[in-house]
């Protein structure tokens, strides 16, 4: 693993893809660096302020946060003000070089900057340019701010999580910015395979809103799916509620039977096979319908044992279970143990860090981290040489403060 220097995967599946990676925060980051993983060569383009999650969670050192290193590894540095005019020239030096530009900025404002769509594609007419918005940009919503609990309200994602409670909530991750960084990874090698194929570059929106509305009604669209409506909108079993976390003598377990031969076998085999010919195990639809009543009488059987002993006795029974894990407790868990999920290495200024390895397996062109996450602006010097500028042309822009290191 290399944190410095041009160092270039030979087995990744986008090894020698080159993307200007102008995005902050999570979305963006995440998707540049899941193409960092398979491959490419990122260069994360930042203001003189860094990216936004260099602060606001865990860190030891300003400017390295947890968020920052979890979502910035396998990317190369370049602090540059753009604010600048020379700060533009700069960076236009590498956009011929450059597979991808990937942003998530306001399109009025990437284009104000000299880095839109026609301004990049004048330079590199193959260019795969992607622009993630927060709205279509043919809606009346276009070039409004959006953030994930934004998006979440606004895709129906709130207001199905709220169904049967109190109030509506948000989902404690950040489910809009993450589902939609993953629809820019394929989005990407979509037009990148196109590419291949045609020669033809092209410009890719992928809006946040349209894309967590279309994840959400992909079981959820209901009598929607038809014209009129036979019916209301949402998938009946999940928006009932009823399946639930199961408390044991010393903790909780995920199970599901799900089918009535697997509850006739778990009724038996704790001795209670008189339940299994209830309606309310033995009919399909009424297990789904009073789901919630099932579950309750789940719980009182589930009191009466140990995680450990439920988990023994689900596995012999072949019904899928899971001991309920918690956050610290997953770099223990024995299939992430064994398949190596997790990683440590020693980062030059973080010291020991961990990270989750590239969770997708490629036999032929295995993904890796080979850089941890970067310092702001770390390889400033190496990627301006590759622009084409001098020594003497580099220090003019560190004496100007377009060009920011900070260590």
């Amino acid at each position: 693993m290399s944190n410095s220097g041009n160092a270039a995967s030979k087995g990744g599946p986008l090894a020698g893809i080159r993307v200007l990676d102008i995005t902050n925060v999570v979305l963006g980051p995440l998707a540049t660096q899941i193409l960092g993983d398979y491959g490419a060569d990122i260069i994360k383009v930042e203001s003189p302020d860094g990216d936004l999650m260099r602060g606001g969670s865990i860190a030891k050192r300003p400017g390295m946060a947890s968020v920052f290193l979890t979502l910035n590894r396998n990317k190369r540095s370049l602090c540059i003000d753009l604010r600048q005019p020379d700060g533009v020239a700069a960076l236009r030096r590498l956009v011929p070089s450059c597979d991808v530009v990937a942003h998530n900025m306001r399109v009025e404002a990437i284009e104000r900057l000299g880095f839109g769509y026609k301004d990049v594609a004048a330079i590199r007419p193959d260019i795969v340019y992607c622009a993630a918005t927060g709205f279509d940009e043919d809606g009346p919503d276009a070039g409004k701010p959006a953030f994930d609990d934004v998006i979440q309200a606004a895709s129906g994602l709130v207001a199905i999580t709220g169904m049967g409670k109190d109030a509506p909530d948000f989902i404690p991750t950040l489910v809009a910015d993450k589902t939609t960084g993953m629809a820019l990874v394929n989005a990407v090698l979509a037009a990148l395979f196109h590419r291949e194929r045609t020669g033809e570059g092209q410009y890719v929106e992928v809006p946040m809103l349209e894309t967590l509305a279309a994840f959400v009604l992909a079981e959820h669209m209901g009598g929607m799916a038809f014209e009129p409506p036979p019916g209301p909108a949402g998938y009946v079993r999940i928006l009932a509620g009823g399946r639930s976390p199961s408390p044991t003598k010393d903790g909780y377990i995920g199970v599901l039977p799900y089918t009535l031969e697997r509850w006739t076998r778990l009724l038996h085999a704790v001795g209670r096979p008189e339940l299994a010919e209830l309606p309310l195990i033995k009919d399909r639809e009424t297990r789904t319908v009073r789901s919630k009543e099932v579950y309750a009488l789940l719980a009182t059987i589930t009191r009466t044992r140990t995680t450990a002993e439920w988990m023994k006795l689900l596995h012999e029974l072949d019904i899928p279970a899971t001991p309920v894990y918690g956050l610290e407790d997953l770099p223990n868990h024995p299939q992430l143990v064994a398949s190596g999920l997790f990683q440590t290495a020693q980062h030059p200024t973080e010291g020991t860090v961990r990270y989750t390895r590239p969770p997708t397996k490629f036999a032929a062109s295995p993904a890796s981290v080979r850089r941890l996450a970067p310092t702001l602006g770390q390889h400033n010097d190496e990627l301006m040489r590759e622009a084409g500028l001098d020594d003497a042309a580099i220090a003019d822009l560190v004496a100007r403060n377009i060009l920011v290191q900070r260590d």
